[in-house]
């Protein structure tokens, strides 16, 4: 957690609670005593104003300790508690009094400093015999010191406050029962309270940033599955528009070709146009529907599966290009998941898509699926010169986005994808390994 900044010039407050973080649950404000409630904002409107005006806050304090120490000099209070012996004038009570309760206005700021300058009041105090009730004033600083700094500073300021009580207790023996026993009683308490009041204060500082820290952590997984979805969603969009775009396309030169000589398959060109249009427009209409946010009964059709490869081959070969499937092993559709399924549907549709788009010369097409134990093989070669050339280009430069939308698809269940040219500039072909549902590692 940073903390921000403070003008220059401007003290801090260490002694200032933590900005109030807002609790919800049990704990919230609606479940809490109207008392309890009053006492919290009021608490915390005080600690706000001290945040802003630590200074105005100091000064407050010390005003209050100086007047109570002066009315303790000009009532003549401090002779009820001072030694029968006492030989302290009143002039030096009076200044005594000032140098417990002045330094004050520095106690958050320098703590340590503070409790220095009080050491030689306190020694004189107890050495006199006053005992002036100021000389309580010095744990206000340990206190704050206990806040602050490590243990090893606690200790030298609590040696530091004790040291002039035990001087005077060895020279005079009678003031054990009354100074340092009250001294080092009120030692302890300070600082077993400090202890308290710091562990407290660091377990809710722990608390904010650990709740900063989901906070960032929540937004960051957040993102994350935004961007993931995105890139599932351009997947999906690159496979429905790209083949079936491209599909439309060999089917409008093929009946463009044959308007001129056979009327009646130019017919049966536009008919295929308009069945693959209207099957692109059913599938865009349900991923759209899905994403929408308003749409609560958006259809959810099944993502195609390998039932759904048949169909594919017969759009394609309707485009113009001959697709010959062939099956090796025993078939086992039902091994897979639909995920698993959805995946070789779209390799295959992606590859049949690919020699549509980029092949140059009369092409045909072949698809091997070879079923194992373990894994499912699915290899797609052509015959064109141009789809190796076209699609290796796109994919060093791009690189292409249909060949890292196969990669992504197979990568999700620890299958593989290779792609690249057949020997002798002979075609392209796309290899594609994907392991069964049961596989086990």
């Amino acid at each position: 957690m940073t903390d921000h900044p403070r003008p220059a010039g401007t003290p801090q407050a260490p002694d200032a609670a933590p900005a109030p973080v807002p609790l919800t649950g049990s704990g919230s404000t609606g479940d809490t005593a109207p008392l309890t409630r009053i006492i919290r904002d009021a608490l915390d409107r005080l600690r706000a104003f001290d945040r802003r005006r630590p200074r105005v806050w100091d000064a407050a304090v010390t005003g209050f300790w100086v007047v109570a120490a002066v009315l303790d000099y000009t009532s003549g209070g401090w002779r009820n508690v001072a030694r029968d012996d006492v030989t302290a004038p009143e002039p030096l009570v009076l200044l005594m009094s000032l140098c417990f309760s002045l330094p004050l206005l520095w106690r958050r700021t320098h703590p340590m400093a503070v409790l220095l300058l009080m050491a030689p009041a306190s020694l004189v105090n107890i050495w006199t015999g006053a005992v002036v009730q100021a000389a309580l004033l010095q744990l206000i600083p340990v206190f704050q010191i206990v806040l602050r700094s490590s243990f090893r500073t606690v200790g030298a300021a609590a040696a530091l406050f004790v040291a002039p009580v035990l001087a005077v207790g060895v020279r005079i023996p009678s003031a054990w029962g009354q100074e340092v026993v009250s001294y080092v009683w009120g030692l302890v308490f300070v600082v077993l309270l400090g202890i308290a009041v710091r562990t407290r204060r660091e377990y809710t500082e722990a608390l904010v940033e650990r709740a900063h820290r989901l906070e960032h952590e929540r937004d960051q997984q957040a993102r994350l599955a935004a961007a993931a979805e995105r890139t599932r969603i351009a997947r999906e969009m690159h496979d429905i528009i790209g083949h079936n775009l491209s599909v439309i396309t060999g089917l409008a030169d093929g009946g463009a070709y044959a308007a001129r000589k056979n009327p009646e398959r130019a017919g049966q060109a536009l008919e295929a146009i308009g069945a693959t249009s209207r099957q692109a427009l059913s599938e865009l209409r349900r991923l759209l529907g899905v994403l929408r946010d308003d749409q609560s009964e958006a259809e959810r059709t099944p993502q195609p599966t390998l039932d759904e490869l048949a169909p594919l081959i017969e759009r394609v070969r309707r485009a113009g290009l001959p697709v010959h499937l062939e099956l090796h092993g025993e078939p086992r559709a039902q091994a897979l998941t639909p995920g698993r399924q959805l995946t070789v549907y779209r390799v295959v549709q992606e590859a049949l898509t690919n020699t549509l788009k980029h092949a140059t010369r009369p092409t045909s097409a072949t698809i091997t699926l070879t079923y194992s134990r373990t894994h499912l093989d699915a290899r797609i070669t052509d015959t064109g010169t141009g789809a190796g050339t076209t699609v290796d280009a796109k994919e060093t430069a791009l690189p292409a986005q249909g060949i890292m939308g196969m990669r992504e698809r197979a990568a999700l269940y620890d299958g593989t994808v290779e792609a690249g040219p057949l020997p002798n500039h002979a075609g392209w072909q796309i290899r594609l390994r994907l392991p069964l549902e049961d596989t086990h590692p």
